[in-house]
């Protein structure tokens, strides 16, 4: 038996009881009713002669065959997807779907504003933006176009380096206002950091004297977003990318000519999306304007110190 021959309704329905945990919140994400769910993985299971899941209190566990499974049906649904969209418009017309990929920060912070402008230019375009800060798949076409600060090392991409995005560290005013703001490094580790819970700063690595870890910090997240959000709260002093500090005239660096290190901001999309116009609209367009924004020219603001 190939999955070939499955019916895709059925697959959709188990990828779903995976995530879900249960018939019940796979119906409701797949806007079916249980007792459909339930027939599909029946039915699933029949045509593989085997069990897919076991039962337990709070809900279905999956076998190991079952966990095998997932790569592949997930594989299968990101080119299923893919299909969609490349049918959704004519490779020379200006409309259908493009999905976009990118990190939290770029793809909250930076390119809702780039993004409104292309869409006053091209309305027929519909846009899918995934925020994620894990690298998605091109190959696989789980995404059209991705912004990446790594550089892609997967052949069959086309892939622009759109320059590099300086990050340094912040602190809000409402927090320089009742603190005086570090000028070496022994005086940093005295006041509050925002930084990364279950990842590391290898980059401030080069600074000597005191050692950056995990432990140095009072407020820990691996989310981006969560880290802006308390630097602009006030919380203490973290990681802004200066670009985007530089629209946020609250933000203040800290020890500017002491710590700062650069992320590569790359442009990529598949080779073979090359001759759909409404994916080269988009990556054309993200490469002007995301140049532009790292471009962006220094102010004041940057130059004010604690």
């Amino acid at each position: 038996m190939s999955l070939r021959d499955i019916d895709w309704d059925l697959c959709r329905s188990f990828l779903a009881v995976v995530r879900e945990g249960s018939l019940s919140g796979a119906a409701r994400a797949l806007a079916l009713t249980q007792p459909t769910v339930g027939r599909h993985i029946e039915t699933l299971e029949g045509k593989l002669g085997a069990v897919l899941f076991t039962r337990w209190q709070h809900g279905l566990n999956a076998t190991e065959l079952a966990l095998d499974l997932v790569p592949h049906l997930e594989a299968m649904g990101a080119a299923a997807d893919a299909l969609v969209r490349a049918a959704s418009g004519q490779a020379e017309e200006e409309r259908g779907t493009v999905r976009l990929t990118a990190s939290e920060v770029i793809g909250a912070e930076v390119l809702p504003p780039m993004l409104a402008r292309f869409r006053a230019e091209h309305p027929g375009i519909v846009l899918e933006l995934v925020l994620s800060n894990r690298t998605e798949d091109l190959l696989q076409r789980e995404a059209d176009v991705a912004v990446r600060m790594v550089r892609p090392e997967q052949t069959g991409l086309v892939a622009r380096l759109i320059g590099h995005a300086s990050i340094s560290l912040y602190a809000h005013r409402s927090y320089a206002e009742t603190h005086q703001l570090p000028r070496t490094l022994a005086e940093l580790v005295q006041h509050p950091l925002i930084g990364y819970d279950s990842l590391s700063w290898p980059n401030f690595a080069k600074f000597n004297g005191v050692p950056i870890t995990r432990e140095i910090f009072s407020l820990r997240t691996d989310s981006d977003l969560a880290q802006l959000a308390a630097l602009r709260a006030g919380y203490g002093i973290g990681g802004c990318q200066d670009a985007l500090a530089r629209h946020n005239p609250d933000l203040l660096p800290v020890m500017a000519d002491a710590i700062r290190f650069e992320l590569p901001m790359w442009l990529v999309m598949h080779e073979d999306l090359r001759s759909s116009r409404r994916v080269r609209l988009l990556y054309d367009f993200l490469g002007h304007t995301l140049a532009a924004y790292l471009r962006t020219p220094r102010t004041a603001n940057d130059h004010a110190s604690g």
